[in-house]
């Protein structure tokens, strides 16, 4: 068995060795990347990913990075579709077509189909000299010297190369479309980024009967009761008008005890802390949780306009979004 050391020093040649193979396709770059990013971004239809074998796995990769980052794409395995699937290809399509000997039978096989279809073939292949890169409208170069694998047979660095040639088209049209992180989140809205830029308060906050509040002439007694029987730790104050003018919560409660104050005569107006931090239904959770950190409190009462209470949000219903 090899030594720890022996191994480490294999993975480094290895490493070394798909990183060199990225730097050579980089160097291989000709117009034909230009042309390939401006025909995806004038595409009136969507992209289609095609390729077998490990291929095909980076071009699942592929189509999935695009349509995360603005283009309509999917991919469609060649097989497949020699047996039906082409029934999604039309014309104004564009076909990316993935293959390290360019004569895979299965991709060759439906080029024909594809040219009747009307559609532009973007060859990312590792044989610029094959018949899929003779076929192709649009050929990226992506020969490697050779695999990682030893015995230069399982795809490794070829694979590597086509993953980062996909990457660079995908980030390319990204750029071209100036897709925007607000973008990204209306793709990804179970992600973490998606949360922060998409979720309001109004989609977390607690509304109606369920929200703690008392008029400024209730008794700290009747306040109490509000507080503990809606669970938040915490009531809203309202004035004549409706408006929020104050907010009592159980630490208030814990300071009149500890001082000894009798507050069997007094109003909820007499006790309450006035101007209270309030977040408007519309803002983002990320911001009330923004403010819940600053002020180093546990909940915010969620105003309108007009300083009226509509709502309640407190900070497990932040965290439990993953926020």
């Amino acid at each position: 068995m090899s030594s720890a050391q022996s191994i480490i020093s294999s993975a480094k040649t290895i490493l070394r060795q798909e990183a060199a193979a990225i730097e050579n396709i980089a160097g291989l770059l000709r117009e034909s990347f230009a042309d390939a990013v401006f025909s995806m971004y004038n595409c009136k239809g969507k992209v289609i990913v095609s390729g077998m074998g490990k291929s095909g796995i980076i071009g699942q990769k592929i189509a999935a990075t695009l349509a995360s980052t603005g283009t309509t794409a999917l991919f469609m395995h060649p097989a497949d579709a020699a047996h039906g699937d082409l029934g999604v290809v039309n014309s104004g399509d564009i076909v990316i077509c993935l293959s390290k000997s360019g004569l895979t039978e299965e991709l060759n096989f439906i080029l024909p189909a594809l040219h009747h279809r009307g559609v532009t073939i973007i060859a990312i292949v590792g044989n610029p000299r094959s018949f899929l890169a003779e076929k192709a409208d649009i050929v990226l170069d992506v020969s490697v010297c050779q695999e990682a694998c030893p015995f230069d047979l399982a795809p490794t660095t070829s694979t590597t190369a086509m993953l980062a040639m996909g990457d660079a088209l995908a980030i390319s049209l990204m750029r071209e479309k100036q897709f925007t992180p607000n973008d990204f989140a209306l793709t990804h809205p179970k992600g973490s980024l998606g949360k922060q830029l998409t979720m309001k308060v109004a989609d977390l906050m607690t509304s109606g009967k369920a929200v703690p509040l008392v008029t400024e002439e209730a008794s700290v007694t009747d306040m109490i009761l509000e507080m503990t029987s809606k669970r938040f730790g915490v009531s809203g104050v309202t004035n004549r008008d409706g408006k929020l003018s104050g907010i009592f919560t159980d630490g208030d409660l814990r300071r009149l005890i500890q001082r000894g104050v009798d507050f069997s005569s007094l109003s909820a107006l007499d006790v309450m802390s006035p101007s209270p931090k309030t977040v408007s239904a519309n803002a983002l959770a990320k911001t009330s949780l923004e403010m819940l950190e600053t002020y180093r409190i546990t909940q915010l009462m969620v105003c309108d306009n007009d300083e009226r209470p509509v709502g309640i949000i407190h900070i497990h219903d932040l965290v439990t979004q993953g926020l």
